[in-house]
């Protein structure tokens, strides 16, 4: 069994962004430094370490750089490293000055276990208020095939070049310094169409205020932009405050998103992250533009440095992995998100009824969630185009299973919207269905199998169909994402089927939290309490009679925990990764170390955690309920607006898949990589 660690099978990449305290003009001084903080990163586990912009000496050097002496001294302290970290596993990143073909050039060095792999010049030389660097270096544009002689070793000098770890492609990385990144073409977008997934940027970057905001724009935008990951080191404590200051930040993104952000204003700081350039890999085969811009424009002279790489064998996790990856923990973003989703739904609805012209809605409302916010959907939508709720015709429609509380909940719900609600009660229709296709419960026997939920069901959208044509209305699904990944619905029935169906884009775990957002910002104070006590009530399809004992009939012993199983749908549909690293994922994201932690954004989930053991069980029903059981239902699913990107399940929309596949190869990937137990 292979061991369930962070490597290759999982696809990460651990970067160090370092800040060493600054020697200015002192290369023997910074190398202490760096091999000091090189073989701290080494021992954590980085397999890419990232030292600032000309960092063996210093960025603040002025006229220094022209010296003979500081040149020479520089070089030197490039052939120490490189001998003195010949046992390190981790590729290490410095910056010096190097003199080339007659010129001095701003520099990144790439140093494998004591060889120098290449070196990557500067291109974009600033040369504006506070920077004089055409007084210095020269750009390295037009350094194409030079080499240059350092510790033994004949090194190609070249913006154009990418550094590539064999038996592991994804492991690719390109780099650029500084100014670069401000460019309106930077030399990482060329690197990153060259093959890069990660971009390293040795910065100086003096600090004034607003600075760090803008480096932390552009390094969001380079790494969404280019689909990649972007790490940047900026220089900090001492270089020079003549005129300036240096904050020596640190931060790492991933596609737009900050996985780490180092201490500002401190020296000798190493910032890790562990980067998934698997996922990276994935994202720029689903999205078509950057393959097309890549034939287009990609560098086919370009030079590839490739290297030996070796997995650390430790077990911690650099990365924050987020239990409910539909729902964001800050407050603030979530707000957003749910005002977003919310509207994208009523205006969805709105167009709707507008294109047909109709006036009038049927609903079921059963009290659960999902019934619950499709109601509360409609009747803003109303609200909007000016046509009264009462045209809103919703029923609640006990079976054999209804409960006493959904039920009230359903007819206080309806009565504080100001709808026309109405109470079908569909036993006597089911009970003579039952009797009439032989079923043992229509001759008095408690037999509640599948055929005796199904007609249930298919009844209450039956009835639902004939009342809309009475009422010269359409239906208003409530089905939501997480039932469309699991089958979870009756074919051509119950939730699987309506005229427009308003939360086929919302997964259950972002339901409940536009269910409260709404109860506070669309609705008043007692409509709100409805609302609120609707997110209390255990999810159940209410289709078998409570028992004896009072056990209700839960979905989630059937299908999952949703939150689990949320989290699986996410990885797999929106970024295709292997089940066994959802697995890897999902236990980082829920084992027990992070129990005593809960955000406090979730105040509605238990506050509980999950077994590997567990997670690889619930994992195995949604892959063969998602691959083999439930693709013919999604083929034939209503029309409804798409919230996620990349998260829609709609034939129409991101997933389209064959209705007569296996789940086996998906279940044989979990079952062979991934044991019962760490």
């Amino acid at each position: 069994m292979p061991k369930f660690d962070i490597s290759t099978s999982h696809g990460f990449v651990r970067i160090a962004c370092v800040t060493p305290k600054v020697h200015l003009a002192d290369p023997q001084a910074n190398l202490a430094e760096h091999l000091r903080l090189a073989q701290r990163a080494d021992a954590a586990g980085a397999d890419l370490v990232v030292f600032p912009e000309l960092s063996l000496t210093g960025y603040s050097l002025d006229d220094l750089f022209l010296q003979q002496t500081l040149q020479d001294s520089a070089k030197q302290a490039v052939s120490d490293l490189v001998q003195a970290t010949q046992a390190l596993r981790a590729v290490m990143v410095v910056g010096a000055p190097l003199q080339i073909d007659g010129s001095v050039y701003n520099c990144a060095i790439v140093i494998d276990r004591g060889r120098v792999l290449g070196v990557v010049p500067k291109t974009y030389l600033p040369n504006y208020r506070e920077y004089y660097e055409r007084r210095y270096f020269a750009s390295g544009a037009d350094l194409t095939g030079t080499t240059i002689e350092l510790a033994g070793d004949s090194a190609y000098v070249t913006t154009n070049q990418t550094f590539q770890a064999r038996a592991f492609e994804a492991f690719t990385f390109g780099v650029e310094i500084c100014e670069d990144l401000w460019a309106p073409q930077t030399p990482a977008t060329q690197s990153a169409l060259n093959g890069a997934t990660i971009i390293v940027n040795l910065s100086a970057s003096p600090v004034v205020i607003g600075k760090s905001r803008a480096r932390k724009n552009l390094c969001a935008s380079a790494s969404e932009r280019l689909f990649c990951a972007y790490a940047y080191s900026a220089a900090g404590p001492g270089e020079s405050t003549t005129d300036l200051a240096w904050d020596g930040q640190s931060l790492i993104y991933e596609m737009g998103n900050l996985l780490a952000e180092g201490e500002r204003f401190a020296s000798g700081t190493l910032t890790f992250a562990d980067v998934d350039v698997d996922r990276i890999v994935q994202e720029r085969l689903r999205t078509g533009t950057f393959n097309d811009t890549r034939q287009t424009l990609s560098d086919r002279s370009r030079m590839t440095a490739l290297f030996e790489y070796h997995p650390h064998d430790l077990s911690d996790f650099h990365r924050h992995v987020p239990r409910f990856p539909y729902v964001p923990s800050n407050k603030h973003r979530l707000d957003e998100d749910c005002y977003e989703a919310f509207n994208i739904q009523v205006h969805g609805l709105m167009q709707r009824l507008e294109s047909t012209g109709t006036k009038h809605v049927v609903i079921g409302i059963s009290g659960g969630l999902d019934s619950t916010h499709a109601l509360i959907v409609a009747c803003k939508a109303f609200d909007r185009l000016g046509i009264p709720r009462e045209n809103i015709h919703g029923y609640t429609m006990p079976g054999f299973g209804t409960t006493l509380g959904s039920k009230t909940d359903a007819l206080k719900l309806m009565k504080a919207l100001s709808i026309t609600g109405e109470t079908l009660d569909i036993r006597p229709a089911a009970k003579r269905m039952l009797m009439d296709i032989g079923h043992p419960y229509g001759e008095g026997k408690p037999v509640y199998d599948i055929n005796f939920e199904n007609v249930q069901a298919g009844l209450r959208t039956d009835f639902l169909f004939r009342l809309a044509g009475e009422k010269k209305g359409f239906v208003v699904g409530t089905g939501d994402l997480s039932e469309l990944a699991l089958g979870w619905s009756t074919y051509g029935v119950g939730d699987h089927m309506s005229h427009y169906n308003v939360n086929c884009g919302a997964p259950k775990t972002l339901i409940q939290h536009l269910i409260r957002w709404a109860a506070t910002k669309e609705f008043d104070a007692r409509t709100g309490r409805i609302l609120k006590s609707v997110l209390e009530r255990e999810i159940s399809p209410e289709l078998v009679p409570v028992g004896a004992d009072g056990a209700l009939q839960k979905t989630e012993d059937k299908v999952g925990p949703y939150e689990l199983q949320d989290f699986t749908l996410y990885y797999i549909t929106r970024y295709g990764l292997k089940p066994s690293k959802v697995a890897y994922l999902a236990w980082q994201a829920w084992n027990d170390k992070d129990a005593g932690q809960w955000p406090q954004d979730y105040p509605d989930h238990k506050k509980r955690s999950y077994t590997l053991a567990e997670i690889k069980k619930w994992m195995e029903v949604f892959l063969w309920r998602f691959f083999t059981t439930s693709q013919f239902k999604r083929s034939a699913v209503p029309n409804g607006p798409k919230l996620i990107s990349g998260g829609a399940l709609s034939p129409r929309g991101d997933w389209r898949a064959p209705s007569d596949a296996t789940a086996k190869i998906w279940l044989d990937e979990l079952r062979t990589n991934v044991p019962d137990q760490l």
